[in-house]
Formats: C-alpha cells, sequence, structure tokens
C-alpha cells in the first residue's frame, strides 16, 4: 500500500565519521574533541558521532537501507550543520523572549504523524528524506516549532517566498553576530547563507506537502 510521505530535503553526503583535529576558535583558545563551537557552547565530535551513528544504525535497518546510505553521504556535515542551526535558533527564541513547551512539540508531531499516516511513518519520512534518525525526531519537531515562534515574533510569514526570504535574511545576520567555529574537517559557517552544508537547506519544513524529495549535491 502507498503511503504518502512527508517532504523533507536530504542532503547527499559523507558516511564515515573519521577522528577530527583539534578545534582552534577566536583569540587563540582551542576546543579540543569539539566538531564546532557556537557562542562558547561546544558541539563535541562525541555528539555529533552521536547522532550520526544512530541514523546509520536506523537506515541499516530500513527495507531501502544501501539506497538512504547512498543518498546521505555527507551525513556528517550536514547533520552538524542542524546541529548548528539549533543553537541559533535556540538564540532567537531567548532574544523574542519566546519558549517552546513540551505540549507544543507533543502536539506539533501529533499533526505531523496524522500528516504523514502515523508515527512510524512519520519517522521513516524523516529518515528516508531527512537523514534523521527516530531519536532525534523529538529536536527535529522543537527545531520546527520554535522557528514558527521566532518567525511569528518577527512578524514573518515563512510560508510565502517573501517571508521565507526575510526569514533565512534574518536567521544569516544573526548567525553573522554569533561566534560560530567549526571543525576544519566539516567546513566553515556561512554566514551569508546561514549554512554549513554544501546547499541552502529550509528553516522551516512542511512535512505536508506533496512534492518530490530534492538531492542536494
Amino acid at each position: 500500500m502507498h503511503r504518502r510521505r512527508s517532504v523533507v530535503t536530504v542532503s547527499s553526503a559523507a558516511a564515515v565519521l573519521l577522528a577530527a583535529p583539534l578545534l582552534t576558535g577566536c583569540g587563540g583558545d582551542t576546543y579540543p574533541g569539539s566538531a564546532a563551537v557556537v557562542d562558547g557552547d561546544a558541539i563535541s565530535l562525541t555528539q555529533l558521532q552521536d547522532r550520526v551513528v544512530a541514523t546509520r544504525d536506523a537506515q541499516r535497518e530500513a527495507q531501502n537501507g544501501e539506497q538512504l546510505i547512498s543518498q546521505t553521504g555527507r551525513l556528517p556535515r550536514t547533520t552538524l550543520d542542524g546541529m548548528i542551526r539549533h543553537r541559533i535558533v535556540e538564540r532567537a527564541l531567548a532574544d523574542a523572549d519566546a519558549s517552546v513547551s513540551r505540549r507544543e512539540v507533543q502536539e506539533q508531531r501529533d499533526a505531523y504523524e496524522q500528516q504523514t499516516g502515523g508515527p512510524k511513518a512519520f519517522e521513516d519520512a524523516l529518515l528516508e528524506q531527512q537523514g534523521v534518525a527516530p531519536s532525534a525526531a523529538e529536536d527535529w519537531v522543537w527545531l520546527n516549532v520554535a522557528v514558527q515562534k521566532v518567525a511569528d515574533a518577527w512578524g514573518v510569514d515563512p510560508k510565502t517566498p517573501k517571508g521565507n526570504k526575510t526569514l533565512n535574511t534574518r536567521f544569516a545576520e544573526l548567525s553573522g553576530e554569533m561566534d560560530i567555529v567549526v571543525n576544519p574537517r566539516y567546513g566553515t559557517w556561512d554566514t551569508e547563507r546561514s549554512t554549513l552544508a554544501p546547499a541552502d537547506m529550509p528553516w522551516l519544513k512542511d512535512v505536508g506537502a506533496q512534492q518530490e524529495i530534492q538531492q542536494q549535491g
């Protein structure tokens, strides 16, 4: 039976997370074992590796596991991109004097599950289309709720072309104000596009739309 999938953009990308060199921050500071440091808050290599391993394990258990793995070769980089974005949104949320409750996250997850055909269908869609393991689904939902709250605080409608462009610009400006240092193994933070990944990734993702999955290079 064909099951409607949510639409999330998957980025093609690097399969194995290797040991990385020490990360040197601004002012000569060093951050041993870090994949990135955002305003002094380190994202450790272990945290990143745990996310990547969880996704890879889930992909291997999927019926089309080999295909999923081949489609997400740069998974460490896109995963780190998401972890950095999480911290940028946290900063924006705090600046807007707003917060996201557990109830709001659960309500939004319930809505996504209804749109995609149930809890498993939702988790399958995140894994297949976004490279997000079931264990990270709550963080993914939180991010979408938080981005919408920030957009509301900024008076922006991210579901319109103009609003989406404004949202991207505002987040890019905010990330430029933050001290974001990335381990060279994973690239550098692009403040103009507000992304680490090799292609533009939307801040707010519509899991109810019917679109083709876009493969980012």
